[in-house]
């Protein structure tokens, strides 16, 4: 197994063996959005009153997913072996209020996610200025916090 160590090392020396361009392309399958992404595949639909079946998670509970599941895997996966954290259990909870009537056109609204929250709970018998230094490296790290907090131009086309 690779440690995160000989990972940074490898970086470090060949910093193009770092770079990604990840990609997931979204089909429409029996009435609803079939996501894929290398040998991965699941689904998206939308909310009875927005006009989908509600047959799997919202692109809005993806969203979230992906905030609070860059918490959990990093945080245990990366950040405590670098900060000498040891994990006995990681949970994140990522939440937002948003205004159905926003997406089907209600003059007046915001379509717009508002009030944005994530809590993560580390529970650990690591010293606490440790698991200080685990959270700032987060902080300044975690990719899809950054692309919320300071956003990623989207350049988007219609074909």
């Amino acid at each position: 197994m690779t440690t995160i160590q000989e990972t940074r090392s490898k970086f470090t020396d060949d910093p193009a063996a770092a770079k990604t361009a990840p990609k997931v392309t979204a089909t429409l399958n029996n009435g609803f959005a079939r996501l894929s992404a290398g040998p991965f595949n699941w689904d998206s639909d939308l909310p009875a009153p927005l006009g989908g079946g509600n047959t799997a998670p919202s692109p809005t509970a993806y969203l979230l997913g992906a905030l609070a599941g860059c918490a959990v895997a990093f945080v245990n996966d990366v950040l405590a072996p670098e900060f000498d954290v040891e994990i006995d259990d990681v949970t994140a909870t990522a939440g937002c209020s948003a205004d159905l009537a926003g997406l089907v056109g209600v003059p007046g609204t915001d379509p717009r996610l508002q009030a944005m929250t994530l809590e993560v709970q580390i529970s650990s018998g690591s010293p606490a200025e440790n698991i200080a230094s685990l959270e700032q490296a987060w902080r300044e790290r975690c990719p899809v916090l950054l692309a919320l907090t300071d956003a990623v131009p989207v350049d988007v086309r219609f074909t």
